[in-house]
């Protein structure tokens, strides 16, 4: 069985996007550098599938130790996981796609970000109450 997972960042009022990339993006203060750092250890290895914007942002590097799998609004959860069958898939992309996967999330992992300005995409916390009793890990 597929083992869906989310891991993301979230500012201090849930704050996830600012025209179209983290607000917080190239913010040079270590919890934010180290935020980046382990979202490529924990997903190395695994599958992340997201929306068209999120995917094409992963770079060269990280795709050469994890599979990207770009997500439409067609693809059907279930074609997506049958594809990935015993991996583990982290879905990302933000709002739409969390909506659309949050009632097969097995674990959110989240980090608080000490982020606290503008941001045009927010977390939902009704995504963590999507699936059958998910784990959820906050930071």
């Amino acid at each position: 069985m597929t083992d869906i997972r989310v891991i993301c960042a979230i500012g201090l009022r849930g704050q996830l996007g600012l025209g179209g990339g983290m607000p917080w993006e190239g913010d040079p203060r270590r919890e934010f550098r180290e935020d980046v750092a382990r979202f490529f250890d924990v997903t190395r290895g695994h599958v992340i599938a997201a929306g068209p914007v999120t995917a094409r942002s992963i770079p060269d590097f990280a795709r050469r130790d994890r599979t990207v799998v770009e997500l439409r609004s067609q693809t059907r959860p279930e074609d997506l996981f049958a594809r990935f069958a015993d991996r583990v898939v982290f879905i990302g992309g933000g709002p739409p796609v969390w909506a659309a996967y949050a009632r097969y999330v097995r674990h959110w992992d989240i980090t608080r970000l000490p982020y606290d300005g503008a941001a045009d995409r927010w977390f939902d916390p009704v995504w963590l109450t999507g699936g059958s009793a998910p784990e959820v890990s906050v930071r």
